[in-house]
């Protein structure tokens, strides 16, 4: 059967090397992850001046460090003498400049060349001008967000953009106070599928009932195989005797005093590589660091009230949930990458209507990487 021949209930997914070759990985990293505004980091991870973690952005190594003003700066991780990457670490604080383990080319947390063996004797060499290269940054929802282009696109639209286009408005997941709360427990997966089937995953639920018995037993709707994404505004309601978004329904832990949706759950996919989800006394933020067109490094935290975490309550009970979805959504990710090589799938699948919605992803990647225009 051609995929011009699908009866209505059916359309067509991405072919099956959209997800294993590396050149339309490479187009990714060049069009998706360094042209729009990816989220690198929690503020919190950059507290005082000369903090600094190191992130892969697509295919560039970015350091990022707040500076002696208090505000958050993001460059290229490149020496400017011979190239060298300047911070080898992942994390860690210097106390007033980055210096390059090569030849001590050494920059202040502005990215301004102050010092080097002989600079003295090159007047003509200008500290700025050979300082670091400066990437564009934000902060939003307590997190700092990234954009490698020359002229970055609208923060507002992109980003913002996402989470109104999915609750209707930015009132909705402010009410949450994400940049307020703080990281009770974060787990890092390293998944060997495509960033894609992940988010594709994330983004429908026809597979809940089958993979997901405690989701759906916590949020019975989702049996239906309609996701909460599906619907604009909609959250997805608690079991009539379920207490909390745990394993077994019981109460979770203290409830944000200023969220209205007191049994609900709200799921947000920011593209390219966030999602949030919205619980009345936690919130979950997945960022997804897409390696090679088959592995996927996904950081997951989970945020409470800052009284929650500085009381030492053990957030255990409530984490478990959702860490039993991500490593089933996971292991279903990974069984369908090595199908994504196979003969049968060169053409793809197809979606279900209820994930009829993932085809307008699809009709976005093709624009991202001008393969092919929407139909």
């Amino acid at each position: 059967m051609t995929m011009t021949s699908l009866p209505e209930s059916l359309i067509a997914t991405l072919p099956g090397d959209c997800y294993t070759d590396p050149d339309i990985f490479r187009l990714e990293q060049e069009h998706i992850f360094e042209s729009m505004w990816f989220c690198v980091a929690r503020s919190s991870e950059l507290a005082r001046p000369g903090a600094f973690k190191t992130v892969e952005v697509g295919r560039e190594s970015i350091l990022v460090t707040r500076s002696r003003d208090h505000s958050v700066r993001a460059f290229f991780n490149v020496c400017r003498h011979r190239g060298a990457k300047l911070c080898t670490e992942e994390s860690g604080e210097v106390k007033r400049a980055f210096q390059c383990p090569y030849h001590a080319w050494t920059y202040d947390l502005q990215g301004k060349l102050i010092a080097a063996p002989n600079l003295t004797k090159m007047p003509d060499v200008g500290r700025t001008e050979y300082g670091l290269v400066n990437v564009h940054v934000r902060e939003w929802l307590g997190y700092v967000w990234v954009c490698l282009a020359d002229n970055p696109p609208s923060f507002e639209e992109d980003v913002i953009g996402d989470v109104v286009a999915r609750l209707g408005d930015v009132a909705m997941i402010d009410q949450y106070g994400i940049a307020d709360l703080e990281v009770g427990r974060r787990i890092v997966y390293d998944v060997k599928a495509n960033w894609k089937l992940i988010i594709e995953n994330f983004m429908e639920c026809y597979h809940c009932a089958t993979i997901h018995p405690e989701l759906t037993e916590v949020l019975p709707e989702f049996a239906d195989g309609y996701a909460a994404q599906y619907f604009v505004g909609h959250g997805a309601e608690f079991g009539a005797d379920v207490k909390g978004f745990t394993v077994d329904g019981s109460e979770g832990l203290d409830r944000i005093p200023t969220v209205s949706a007191d049994r609900q759950y709200f799921a947000i996919t920011v593209r390219p590589q966030v999602f949030i989800n919205l619980v009345p006394d936690h919130v979950i933020f997945h960022r997804m660091y897409p390696v090679s067109a088959d592995r996927t490094i996904v950081e997951c935290d989970w945020l409470y009230l800052k009284d929650v975490v500085d009381s030492g309550k053990d957030v255990s009970h409530s984490v478990e949930l959702f860490d039993r979805v991500n490593r089933q959504d996971f292991d279903a990710c990974e069984r369908c990458q090595p199908a994504m090589s196979s003969r049968l799938y060169a053409k793809g699948g197809v979606l279900v209507p209820s994930e009829h919605h993932i085809g307008a992803f699809h009709d976005w990647i093709h624009t991202r990487l001008g393969t092919r225009q929407p139909q």
